[in-house]
């Protein structure tokens, strides 16, 4: 994907992100998201958090974790999801067109984030919530298949193939697992929330084992 086309994606994203979340109750923000111990303001915080993290503000959070990398996003998470929604949500509109990194962040990592991210609030809460468009779901699982961190899921996915019903994309060798780009992003980053929108001897494999 060029460049330009993703950045524009970016921002995108994050405002469809913000139209949800201005629409939200305080139990709604509150409420737990797809990713365990994490609350929707957790998520929303942390989603936006890259677009004007620093270098230093990284390393803290790293020497307060003990190099623990999943701990320092989770610590980090809920600290930025203690700010008061408002200045959440207003962050989103701040930084929509930000084209600012975090430290490590390589190629369609950003729209990767954001639209996982907007999937782990908008499922959890069970509210409708426009598609991911699928060449932008496409970038985001060439990316998560190439690289083996954080989501490791080449390792994981191991004795499947993957196979897109909607793009000219697939990965793995071993029992099928068919549907749609956004569905098969979902499931190389972590998530089983989607896994009934799958299909193939893979798919029913994995729901037995989730």
């Amino acid at each position: 994907m060029q460049r330009n086309r993703m950045w524009e994606l970016v921002a995108e994203q994050r405002l469809l992100l913000v139209g949800l979340l201005e629409g939200l109750d305080e139990e709604q923000w509150n409420a737990d998201s797809l990713c365990p111990g994490w609350r929707v303001r957790d998520v929303a915080a942390h989603a936006i958090a890259p677009a004007s993290t620093s270098l230093v503000r990284v390393l803290r959070a790293i020497l307060r974790a003990r190099g623990d990398f999943n701990s320092m996003i989770f610590f980090d998470g809920r600290s930025r999801g203690g700010a008061p929604v408002e200045q959440i949500a207003a962050d989103y509109r701040r930084f929509a067109a930000s084209k600012h990194r975090a430290p490590g962040a390589v190629g369609a990592t950003p729209l990767t984030d954001i639209m996982v991210h907007a999937r782990d609030i908008s499922i959890a809460l069970d509210v409708e919530y426009p598609p991911m468009p699928v060449d932008a779901a496409r970038a985001g699982a060439d990316l998560v298949w190439r690289l083996p961190f954080p989501f490791n899921a080449r390792r994981k996915l191991a004795g499947y193939r993957l196979q897109a019903s909607d793009a000219p994309w697939s990965a793995g060798a071993g029992a099928l697992v068919e549907g749609p780009m956004e569905a098969l992003l979902l499931l190389l980053t972590g998530r089983n929330a989607w896994l009934s929108r799958l299909d193939g001897p893979g798919a029913e494999r994995l729901r037995l084992e989730s």
